[in-house]
């Protein structure tokens, strides 16, 4: 006879298993892991952005939603955070419910290359440079003039930035961007 208990262990651990599966599984099926930012470089980010309380803050790759908490907790935003994997947006989400940041925090559980982001008076993306390039388009085509983008470890291929923080490896950029890269931002610099 097959004890409740036994049962009960075996799908609570069935339950854990497919939850730590996905946790890991579905961002690296899309090509970007899960490695969450630290929130020293969330801050300095978000600062070099200049976010401003009302403004649209769009996270991509929102993972557990820390990005949308201190956006809206901090800066007064309202922030959208776009997310492949459901368990992530489940555990965003309750983190936004938990800080009481539910009404300025939204989640979306799909790809940030079919999602609408036009909106965005800010996007901020801890990428990697292979997706960076591929977020490069993508962005050109939906931001409107004035919005700002800050990578965290990834500069945007063939874009000029306008500011850099390389203790903390963020790259911040205006639309529409100027063409250039890293090496047109360094000489600029030396020559004013």
């Amino acid at each position: 006879m097959i004890d409740i208990a036994n049962i009960l262990l075996i799908v609570l651990a069935v339950i854990v298993l497919t939850v730590c599966v996905l946790w890991f599984v579905v961002p690296l099926a899309t090509g970007l892991p899960w490695v969450p930012s630290h929130e020293k470089r969330i801050r300095k980010a978000l600062q070099m952005a200049g976010l401003q309380p009302g403004e649209r803050l769009y996270d991509l790759g929102a993972g557990d939603g820390r990005v949308l908490v201190i956006a809206a907790r901090e800066f007064g935003a309202f922030a959208v955070g776009i997310e492949i994997s459901p368990v992530h947006c489940l555990i965003a989400w309750f983190r936004a419910l938990f800080c009481g940041m539910n009404r300025q925090i939204s989640i979306r559980c799909s790809s940030f290359f079919s999602t609408r982001i036009e909106e965005a008076d800010v996007v901020f993306a801890y990428v990697t440079p292979g997706y960076a390039s591929r977020l490069r388009p993508f962005l050109e085509r939906q931001l409107k003039n004035g919005a700002q983008v800050v990578t965290l470890s990834a500069e945007i291929e063939g874009w000029q930035p306008d500011d850099i923080d390389s203790s903390e490896l963020v790259f911040l950029y205006h639309m529409p961007p100027t063409s250039g890269s890293i090496a047109t931002y360094l000489s600029a610099k030396v020559i004013k």
